[in-house]
C-alpha cells in the first residue's frame, strides 16, 4: 500500500513566509487607496469650492448688470418725461395763440356790426366798389353785434387762455424742475432696490456709483428768448394764425389830380409772440375813401369799419401806426386836418389802417398771462447723444473673501425710425427717443 509523502519543515516554514507576504502587499494597497481617495477628496472639494466661487461671481456680476440698466432705465424715462412735458408746453402755447386770435377776432366783429349798423360806411358804397361779395360780407357783421363780450377781460375767452398759460407755468414747469431735482436720488435708489432685492438682509454689501456725468447733462432754461423760435416755427405750421393782410382797391377813378390812384379796401391783422414770451393780437378792417382839395392835394379819408386788439397786461404792444386820444367821430373838424396837426401818419402813401388800430388800442382787452415758463433741456443740445455711469458693488463671500464687481450703463438718444426729411435727428429733450443700454466697463487698473 503506497502513502503520499509528508512535507518537510523547511517546506511548512516557506508557506508561513508566503502568508504574511500577501498579507503586506494587501495593507500597502490599501494605504495607497485611502491616501488617493483622500486627495481625490481635497481635489474634489477645492474644484468644487472654486466653481461656486465662479458661480457666485457671475451672478454679483449680473446682479450689477441688472442694477445698473435698471438705473439708465429710470434716467431714459426720465428725459422722455420731460419731453413730453415740453411738447405739451408747446402745445399750450399753440392753443394760447388760437385764443388770443379769436379774442381779436370777436372783438373785431363786435366792432364791425356796429359800424354795419350805422351805415358808417354804408353797407351800399363796399359792394359798388368792391363787389357784391365784400358788401355782403360787411351787411352780415350785424349778426356779430355783440360778440365783442366774448374778449373781454374776465370772459370765456380770456379765462380758457388764462387756464392754458396756469398750466404751463405752475403744473408743466413744476413738474420738470420735481423730476430733475429728484432724478439722480430716484435713479440711485433703484440701482440699490435691484440689488437688496439680489441680497436680501446680507450685511457688508457697498454700493458705489461712479463716473456719473448725469448731473451736467441737463439744464433749465428761460422760456423767452430759447423756446421763442421753437413756438414761432409750431405756430407757422397753423393758417389761422397766419397774417391777415388783405386789400382790395376800387375799379373806378376818382380823382383827376390823382387818376392812377383808387379807393381802398385794407384789412390787417396779425397774431405775434413778443420779445416778452406773451401772446398779442390785433384786426382791422379800413376804407380809405380817396379825396382832394386845394390845400394838400389827394389823400385817404379813412373811415373805420372793424377793430380788436388783445395784448397780455403789461406787455410791449406791437408796434403800429396809431395814437391815443383818436376822435370817436369827425363832424366836428376835417380828418386830413387833425391828422396834421395831431400825428405823422401818411395818408397817401400808407397801407396801414391807423384810425382803426387808435380805436383798437383805446379799447384793448388786456388778457392775463405770465409769457414763457422755464423749460429743461440738454446742456449742449445736439452735442452729447449719450450719460452714463458705472456701478461698483463689494460684498463678503462666505470664505471669507471680498468680492468686487462692476457694471457700466448709458441712457442714449435714437430715433425708432428715420425722419421723412432723411436728416438726423440732433439728442434733444423735445422728442421722447431716449432709451438705456449696457456698456462696456472701462479698465481702471483695479483689481476685484
Amino acid at each position: 500500500m503506497s502513502s503520499h509523502p509528508r512535507p518537510s519543515a523547511s517546506c511548512v516554514a516557506y508557506g508561513h513566509e508566503g502568508l504574511q507576504y500577501g498579507h503586506s502587499q494587501q495593507g500597502q494597497v490599501l494605504v495607497l487607496g485611502m491616501v488617493l481617495a483622500a486627495a481625490v477628496t481635497l481635489a474634489f472639494v477645492h474644484y468644487f469650492d472654486a466653481g461656486m466661487a465662479v458661480a457666485e461671481r457671475a451672478r454679483q456680476d449680473h446682479a450689477v448688470d441688472a442694477a445698473a440698466y435698471s438705473g439708465a432705465l429710470v434716467q431714459a424715462r426720465a428725459i422722455n418725461m420731460l419731453s413730453y412735458i415740453n411738447r405739451a408746453h408747446a402745445a399750450h402755447q399753440v392753443a394760447m395763440a388760437h385764443l388770443v386770435t379769436l379774442g381779436a377776432w370777436a372783438h373785431f366783429a363786435g366792432t364791425e356790426g356796429s359800424r354795419a349798423a350805422r351805415g358808417n360806411p354804408p353797407a351800399y358804397v363796399i359792394a359798388m366798389h368792391f363787389g357784391a361779395d365784400h358788401g355782403a360780407a360787411y351787411q352780415a357783421a350785424l349778426k356779430a353785434t355783440g360778440l365783442e363780450s366774448h374778449a373781454a377781460e374776465h370772459g370765456m375767452l380770456a379765462s380758457a387762455y388764462a387756464q392754458h398759460d396756469s398750466a404751463t407755468r405752475s403744473v408743466l414747469a413744476g413738474a420738470s424742475s420735481q423730476i430733475v431735482a429728484g432724478l439722480s436720488a430716484a435713479r440711485d435708489s433703484a440701482i440699490r432696490q435691484v440689488l437688496a432685492a439680489n441680497y436680501p438682509g446680507e450685511d457688508g454689501v457697498h454700493v458705489d456709483i461712479v463716473d456719473d456725468d448725469f448731473p451736467r447733462f441737463l439744464s433749465a432754461y428761460a422760456g423767452n428768448p430759447r423756446m421763442r423760435p421753437f413756438i414761432g416755427e409750431l405756430t407757422s405750421l397753423y393758417r389761422f394764425l397766419d397774417p391777415r393782410d388783405h386789400l382790395r382797391r376800387s375799379p373806378l377813378p376818382v380823382s383827376s389830380r390823382c387818376p392812377s390812384l383808387r379807393h381802398e379796401l385794407r384789412r390787417r391783422g396779425v397774431t405775434v409772440l413778443g420779445e416778452d414770451g406773451r401772446w398779442q393780437a390785433v384786426d382791422t378792417q379800413s376804407y380809405h375813401s380817396l379825396r382832394s382839395n386845394r390845400w394838400i392835394g389827394c389823400y385817404y379819408r379813412e373811415y373805420a369799419m372793424g377793430w380788436g386788439w388783445v395784448p397780455p397786461r403789461d406787455s410791449v404792444l406791437i408796434d403800429m401806426p396809431h395814437v391815443d386820444d383818436a376822435p370817436t367821430d369827425f363832424a366836428e373838424q376835417d380828418f386830413w386836418r387833425w391828422v396834421r396837426e395831431a400825428t405823422s401818419w401818411d395818408i397817401l402813401g400808407g397801407n396801414a389802417n391807423p384810425l382803426a388800430n387808435s380805436w383798437a388800442h383805446a379799447q384793448r382787452r388786456n388778457w392775463a398771462g405770465g409769457g414763457l415758463a422755464n423749460f429743461h433741456d440738454l446742456s449742449a443740445p445736439g452735442a452729447r447723444a449719450a450719460t452714463g455711469f458705472r456701478v461698483i458693488l463689494k460684498r463678503p463671500g462666505r470664505d471669507g473673501l471680498s468680492y468686487r464687481s462692476q457694471g457700466s450703463a448709458e441712457t442714449y438718444f435714437r430715433r425708432p425710425h428715420a425722419r421723412n426729411d432723411h436728416r438726423k435727428e440732433l439728442p434733444n429733450a423735445f422728442h421722447p427717443y431716449w432709451q438705456a443700454r449696457l456698456r462696456a466697463t472701462p479698465v481702471t487698473g483695479e483689481h476685484p
